[in-house]
């Protein structure tokens, strides 16, 4: 696919030029980046406007390999995806970032939008992608001592004992 964004207008950075985008669906608009292009790509559209990081989580795509994504894109286990919203220019756009299985590393995006920084934890302690350049990767939801990412596909279900209160007696 051409380079620059979904609606016609160029992003004008040479070095995320060729990143793949996606048509505007229902006013979003879609990036693909490589892992190599993402920190730029995210920097050039916070230059253009994007002022607001609404969301950022990961997704296990194990049992879904052949969805659809533009072409020249390789779909790969996991998947990194930003929604940026720009409340100036009435504009939303979703960046979508293949992230491999026997790597799951890609850049943190901290340095432009600080409030990703929980966002980012909770993708790592869920889902184990590691997010380079965080000031403070840790678990978020899960104890420390966990073992494994409960939201990967193929985390084993097993039983956790609750423990309840003795009920109250009749009444």
């Amino acid at each position: 696919m051409d380079a620059g964004s979904a609606d016609g207008r160029s992003i004008g950075n040479p070095q995320v030029s060729n990143v793949a985008t996606q048509p505007a669906l229902n006013a979003v608009e879609g990036y693909f980046p490589t892992r190599e292009q993402y920190l730029d790509l995210i920097n050039q559209l916070k230059a253009e406007g994007f002022e607001m990081a609404v969301d950022l989580c990961a997704v296990d795509y194990l049992s879904h390999p052949g969805r659809e994504l533009p072409e020249g894109i390789t779909p790969e286990r996991f998947e990194v995806v930003v929604n940026l919203l720009s409340l100036s220019q009435r504009r939303r756009c979703r960046v979508r970032v293949q992230v491999p299985e026997n790597d799951p590393v890609i850049t943190s995006i901290f340095s432009a939008y600080v409030g990703v920084e929980a966002m980012e934890r909770e993708a790592y302690d869920m889902f184990g992608v590691v997010f380079t350049d965080h000031p403070s990767l840790s678990r978020i939801l899960m104890p420390e001592d966990w073992e494994g990412h409960p939201l990967r596909k193929d985390y084993g279900i097993g039983r956790v004992p609750v423990q309840f209160k003795e009920g109250p007696g009749p009444r």
